[in-house]
């Protein structure tokens, strides 16, 4: 993809550029929304499978269809970031290599969010598959996660958090889900954007450096951190002790 500097500040136009601001404007708008919560009687929770910062994941299992799912409980967060998180999946669900939420659910006595996402069998990314792949691998892994991108890009939208955990990899099947879309956010031109997303290790020099007017390009670099590990068969290619590091 080339990228070009448009004239003025704070201005950036690449392949696909400003494209929410080309679309109406409640497109990226998420200040507030009427959500339709589904029938929490209709899952079960059977083990925990990860956690994050804002959230845990559990897989589950859902009556209606007689199928394992994944449940993702949300910690306390503003309701800004739940609503910007579904309206992004809602967004770009049915594109190619990018996970499906199929349901929203409350808990019944905490009220608690939960986001409900299809399951796919996979591995442990990080620590097992990544140091098993071969040349025909890494290059088929990182074209499912390009395409990925670039469904979400030109749909305006930078995930923000690209890395092997967030990537769910059923390699008997060769097939890859870019999942975690809880960072990601609709990208527009005259936007300062909050530098303290993605992983340190992955984090792109614009994040290392206070650059709030970064963009897509921002996903291309934990990609190639991404890749790069991959390809020399290390959990990390740059494991810095901290963001100076």
């Amino acid at each position: 993809m080339e990228l070009k500097s448009a004239p003025g500040n704070k201005q950036w136009c690449g392949e696909f550029g400003p494209v929410c601001d080309l679309r109406p404007a409640d497109y990226s708008f998420y200040g507030a929304m009427h959500i339709q919560w589904g029938d929490i009687d209709n899952y079960e929770c059977y083990k925990k499978i990860g956690r994050g910062k804002y959230s845990e994941v559990f897989l589950g299992y859902c009556k209606a269809n007689n199928s394992k799912c994944v449940i993702k409980v949300l910690k306390p967060v503003k309701s800004e970031k739940i609503y910007r998180e579904i309206k992004i999946c809602q967004a770009l669900y049915g594109g190619p290599n990018i996970v499906k939420m199929t349901d929203l659910i409350k808990e019944k006595v905490s009220r608690i969010p939960c986001f409900v996402y299809e399951h796919m069998d996979h591995q442990e990314t990080n620590k097992q598959l990544f140091t098993q792949l071969n040349d025909f691998d890494v290059r088929l892994y990182t074209y499912k996660i390009l395409q990925a991108l670039d469904f979400s890009h030109s749909h305006g939208i930078m995930h923000r958090d690209i890395k092997p955990l967030n990537l769910v990899v059923n390699h008997e099947a060769k097939d890859l889900v870019v999942i975690d879309w809880g960072l990601a956010e609709f990208y527009h031109p005259a936007k300062d954007y909050n530098v303290r997303v993605a992983s340190r290790y992955y984090k792109g020099p614009e994040l290392l450096c206070d650059d709030r007017w970064y963009h897509y390009s921002l996903d291309i670099w934990s990609l190639g951190c991404t890749m790069a590990g991959m390809m020399f068969r290390i959990p990390t290619f740059f494991k810095g002790d901290d963001n100076f590091d």
